[in-house]
């Protein structure tokens, strides 16, 4: 009789077998390896599911553009006392690890379930196939999931969904299309009145709609949904991906928006509003990567580069600039 394998050896592969799905599709073997893998053991998907959180959580982040100074934007951390966990994103170093089996330890949500985040939560959602929704700030999802198909609808916000292979078509539905794969990771966003805006990270993800035709979007693109029918994915660069996503990480990644815009994506995360009273400083260019739930600390940064004043006013922080600085 064969031996059965320890929690060791079972973590171990899953590692191997996440390493293999990231850099691309499997061949028909390997595939049949996977699945043979996946369901020769009963622990196999748990342990995937946490080899794939941590390998996403723990992808190096990195400062953006030629002429950005770390030092210069280097500001102490300090948790500000009473702000509960839930409500705080602390995705670094060892916290990545220890929030993300936090999240692995929820258990997998009903067909039919309805998940949400609040201002400043991230939380990664297992799905009973393997594969996992990670839910960015004040985001909302519907799972359903049945013997023919697997489907999420996104109903607001912002999610990543890194989709393990499976016999179902894996799909996911906003706003009246329809995003199906068999195997791939792709970020879906819908904030407010602007277009949807889909990003493939791997795989391939093919778009349906009644009044248009089925469009492949491949690894490394891009396609804002709208009324055009025309309208194609665009091929990006792999940092510009890494930028897009690094809200998984915890932080927001700028490279030449205005600061009035990086005002406005911090407003995203967190209570604290950025005021920026000067126009001709709320036009200056922001390059940096920055922790997404610290806009005092980028407020900080901000002022001492362009020689702005700040002034905090319970949960407004507000920055200046004298004439003779502009």
């Amino acid at each position: 009789m064969a031996e059965r394998e320890t929690s060791r050896d079972i973590d171990q592969a899953a590692s191997e077998w996440t390493a293999r799905l990231d850099r691309g599709p499997l061949t028909l073997e390997q595939d049949a390896a996977f699945q043979a893998w996946l369901q020769g053991d009963p622990r196999s998907k748990g342990a995937l599911l946490r080899a794939q959180a941590l390998s996403m959580m723990s992808e190096s982040a990195q400062a953006l553009g030629p002429d950005f100074d770390p030092a210069a934007f280097e500001e102490p951390k300090q948790s500000p006392p009473g702000i509960s966990r839930r409500k705080t994103l602390m995705w670094a170093g060892g916290a990545v690890a220890a929030s993300t089996l936090v999240a692995l330890g929820l258990n997998i949500p009903p067909a039919g379930a309805v998940i949400s985040t609040g201002r400043g939560e991230i939380r990664l959602v297992p799905l009973k196939d393997g594969s996992t929704v990670l839910l960015n700030t004040a985001s909302r999802i519907r799972i359903k999931d049945d013997a023919e198909a697997r489907r999420v609808t996104l109903l607001e916000g912002e999610a990543y969904f890194s989709v393990a292979r499976d016999p179902r078509p894996f799909t996911v539905e906003v706003d009246g299309r329809w995003l199906r794969t068999t195997q791939a990771g792709f970020r879906v966003r819908k904030l407010g009145g602007s277009p949807v805006d889909v990003l493939v990270d791997r795989g391939q993800v093919d778009l349906a709609a009644s009044n248009r035709v089925d469009v492949a979007l491949g690894a490394n693109t891009r396609l804002l949904l709208s009324d055009d029918p025309s309208q194609q994915p665009q091929l990006i660069a792999p940092e510009i991906v890494s930028r897009e996503l690094s809200w998984r990480e915890g932080k927001l990644a700028f490279e030449g928006e205005t600061l009035s815009q990086a005002a406005e994506t911090f407003a995203r995360y967190s209570d604290i509003r950025i005021q920026i009273r000067d126009p001709e400083l709320a036009r200056e260019p922001v390059t940096g990567l920055f922790a997404a739930n610290d806009p005092v600390g980028f407020s900080r940064a901000i002022a001492r580069v362009f020689d702005a004043t700040l002034e905090q006013q319970g949960d407004d922080v507000i920055l200046t600039r004298t004439a003779a600085a502009q």
